[in-house]
């Protein structure tokens, strides 16, 4: 069990324009989250989110927009849509303009992002091939010991060097859903990072060389003083939530997820996300992410205009609630 869970704010680039995206970790930072991270997708699960900017470049802005708070992609694919050596130069960048504050969160991808520059969709297992690869090139450049040469089975890099390196190397965390991702990221990675509350990715972890390292996980909620309108709210946006990783990564555009989320009622995501006022319900939707040993988590609030609101709310009262959690899961 760690000995303080860390909570933090979630921007979902598919759910908000870039700038409202900037105003709304600055005051996430200021109602006391303890980290951030946000989604690189290239478009949405569903076009009633309406919102897919440049991560990247919200991340620049976020970066001179907050003083504290910490931040991290969640994830990022190195390996079809960005080349590795781009994505190295790219997370240094953020590095330096955050004053030390980012971390790089990596994952095998999904179809709907990667699929838009026209080189298919692998096999699961060529994905993660690619991905390890990917992370042998990426903690190549940020050693910095001189240009990288490298000739693989998925990529080559010819003299590539950073030329702005930060004072702290950029942490690297990987996503994980089974043995052959916890497996890669104990050997290479500095956290893990899963979307379920599972404790069995993380003693896969540990098994794999990840022991002491943190373990970062994400969930998603729909606050609102009105329980209906947050039900209503998840299910227009976040229907698509209970279809799991391995549909998700598979379907290649927000027509796809329309269909394939088609006969969900609104009950039905009710049962998998909280939503409304109540803390309770979302404190219970956290726990067990805290049982199961991770570090931190990610909460991710449903509803582009409904984030101050939120906000407010988590710094008045979920987040004394989830710290309350914290500290008696550690006396357990």
């Amino acid at each position: 069990m760690p000995e303080v869970t860390r909570f933090g704010y979630t921007m979902m680039c598919e759910q908000s324009a870039p700038d409202m995206l900037v105003r709304d970790v600055a005051a996430a930072e200021e109602a006391g989250f303890d980290f951030s991270v946000i989604s690189d997708h290239f478009q949405p699960w569903l076009a009633s989110q309406g919102h897919s900017p440049y991560a990247w470049a919200v991340l620049g802005a976020a970066a001179q927009a907050t003083e504290r708070i910490p931040l991290m992609t969640y994830v990022t694919c190195p390996t079809i849509r960005y080349h590795p050596v781009v994505v190295a130069q790219k997370a240094a960048t953020i590095q330096i303009l955050s004053g030390n504050r980012f971390r790089l969160g990596l994952g095998a991808g999904e179809r709907l992002n990667e699929h838009v520059v026209g080189r298919g969709w692998p096999s699961v297992v060529e994905r993660h091939r690619m991905l390890a690869e990917a992370i042998e090139v990426i903690s190549r450049l940020f050693d910095g010991d001189g240009p990288v040469n490298f000739h693989g089975e998925h990529f080559d890099a010819d003299s590539a060097r950073l030329w702005d390196l930060p004072d702290e190397r950029v942490p690297i965390g990987v996503a994980v859903s089974g043995p052959a991702s916890c497996r890669l990221a104990g050997e290479r990675a500095d956290l893990m990072i899963a979307t379920e509350p599972r404790a069995e990715l993380g003693e896969m972890f540990d098994a794999a060389g990840g022991t002491g390292r943190p373990r970062v996980g994400q969930v998603a909620l729909c606050y609102d003083a009105d329980r209906d309108a947050a039900i209503g709210r998840a299910h227009e946006q976040f229907r698509w939530f209970g279809l799991g990783w391995k549909v998700n990564a598979d379907l290649p555009n927000p027509d796809a997820f329309e269909g394939a989320t088609r006969l969900v009622e609104p009950e039905h995501v009710a049962r998998e996300i909280s939503c409304g006022p109540d803390v309770e319900d979302h404190v219970e939707s956290i726990r067990a992410f805290v049982e199961a040993g991770f570090d931190e988590v990610a909460l991710v609030q449903i509803g582009s205009g409904s984030q101050r609101e939120f906000v407010a709310w988590a710094e008045r009262e979920l987040l004394p609630a989830l710290r309350d959690l914290s500290r008696v899961a550690q006396r357990v």
